[in-house]
């Protein structure tokens, strides 16, 4: 009955009005600085050379960077660097630029809400905020959208909505701070969940972790896929939700099994547990399906949501079903940017040309040349273990180490980056990528990985 409602709604929701097409004079400026040609090979260097140490002095070096390219300008697939290098980009933004660069499409909605209204906080109503709501809501399994601005804030918020959940359902007063209930929050090996202290905890990797311990307590981990592995640990009484990725995305490109998601809804149902799923990375079009659960036919409880939906500004939000958003209350959960105007808005025109079944059937389409082209450019290299991956989330497993892969594909005008272990090359292109350029990009890394392998 909710979801022929649901369609009901999609078929009567008002969308917003057409982007205005004047631009202000400052638009017109940045536009033509974007476009502007590439300073003299001598001015570039020093450009690069000083960014690159303003950087090292003012900025907190919590990142790994080339030192070598500073990026300046971006079109379709492509970027440049100070010098005019052109680069392939497959990486989007690590499967954020589902769009591309300076789509016109996204740069008239940034534009026409730049003009109108920026920001209010959460203290009034706007308008983007409920027509992006309303989307989302339509289009899934959800009744109710939270918004804030990244995907660890999506996560840390479904786990405060599970954690509320389960002490309600329990039957205690849940402002009480002497009552107990379900508290457990169950995640799996491999996954990636986020870099806050709630979201942290859930996530795989030790050295993530480690130089910030203790980190929120009531933690359980499963093995990834393995259900047995799950029913060890989803235990009534004890667990409040289960965390898990449709597709893992950092954790190696490595889609779910069927009867792992499948299974893992029914132990959630039998623990009185929800089951959320993080599809931060592969939700919005990445796998060729709207979200990344419609390739299994399993609902979640809540979904977290984040990386595309405002091609390249930054949001998050979680969907859930009435039964968890009716535990929430005024006051329980907030944040001062989160879901404003000029995001939102960008992000219904997103969501509006991602949603279009053309445009998803196109990314299934796509995903199968990359993977295909992919195992034709390495057939024979015994150091390619297999290429997997759904749609537009593609992964490259090897049996070394693809830093040197990385930098090899970068030096030849081609951004892919690394999962798993560190042995997978990640390919998270822009969702418009066009048949052309995952044809260059397969020969391109075909040859790197050649080139770095190592010596038989």
């Amino acid at each position: 009955m909710l979801q022929q409602q649901h369609q009901a709604a999609r078929q009567q929701r008002p969308l917003l009005p057409a982007p205005r097409r004047t631009r202000s004079s400052r638009a017109v400026q940045v536009a033509a600085t974007a476009t502007a040609p590439a300073p003299a090979p001598a001015a570039a260097a020093d450009l690069t050379k000083q960014i690159v140490a303003d950087e090292a002095q003012y900025v907190l070096q919590t990142y790994g960077r080339p030192a070598d390219i500073v990026f300046v300008r971006g079109e379709g697939s492509k970027l440049y660097d100070a010098n005019g290098k052109e680069y392939l980009d497959m990486a989007a933004g690590i499967a954020v630029n589902a769009l591309g660069h300076s789509d016109p499409r996204w740069y008239a909605a940034l534009a026409a809400q730049a003009q109108q209204l920026t920001h209010t906080s959460n203290l009034f109503h706007t308008v983007p905020q409920v027509e992006l709501a309303k989307r989302l809501v339509h289009n899934s399994f959800a009744d109710k959208a939270f918004f804030c601005n990244s995907g660890t804030e999506a996560n840390e918020g479904a786990i405060k909505f599970a954690r509320k959940f389960a002490r309600v359902q329990a039957g205690i007063d849940p402002y009480d701070a002497t009552a107990s209930a379900p508290h457990e929050l169950v995640s799996f090996t491999s996954c990636f969940h986020g870099r806050t202290m709630g979201a942290l905890a859930l996530t795989y990797k030790e050295q993530y972790k480690s130089p910030f311990l203790p980190v929120m307590p009531g933690h359980v981990l499963a093995e990834y896929n393995n259900l047995d592995s799950a029913a060890a640990v989803i235990k009534k009484g004890k667990t409040a939700a289960v965390f898990v990725e449709p597709v893992q995305g950092e954790g190696g490109c490595t889609p779910s099994q069927q009867a792992f998601l499948s299974g893992l809804r029914q132990l959630c149902d039998e623990a009185g547990a929800l089951l959320v799923f993080d599809e931060v990375q592969c939700g919005l079009g990445r796998t060729g399906k709207l979200w990344g659960y419609e390739n299994y036919g399993v609902e979640p409880d809540l979904m977290s949501l984040a990386k595309p939906l405002a091609g390249g500004l930054p949001i998050g939000a979680v969907l859930l079903k009435q039964k968890v958003a009716d535990v929430m209350k005024p006051g329980d959960h907030g944040s001062t940017f989160a879901g404003n105007p000029l995001v939102c808005a960008t992000a219904c025109t997103v969501f509006d040309t991602i949603a279009d079944p053309a445009f998803l059937a196109s990314v299934v389409t796509k995903g199968e040349r990359l993977r295909q082209g992919l195992r034709a450019a390495t057939a024979g290299n015994k150091h390619v273990k297999e290429v997997r991956g759904l749609g537009l989330l593609v992964g490259v497993q090897l049996d070394f180490m693809a830093g040197p892969v990385v930098d090899k594909a970068r030096a030849a005008g081609l951004l892919v980056i690394t999962a798993g272990k560190g042995d997978v090359v990640r390919l998270v292109p822009p969702l418009t990528v066009t048949e052309a350029e995952i044809d260059h990009c397969c020969k391109v890394l075909g040859k790197v990985i050649a080139e770095a392998a190592p010596a038989s």
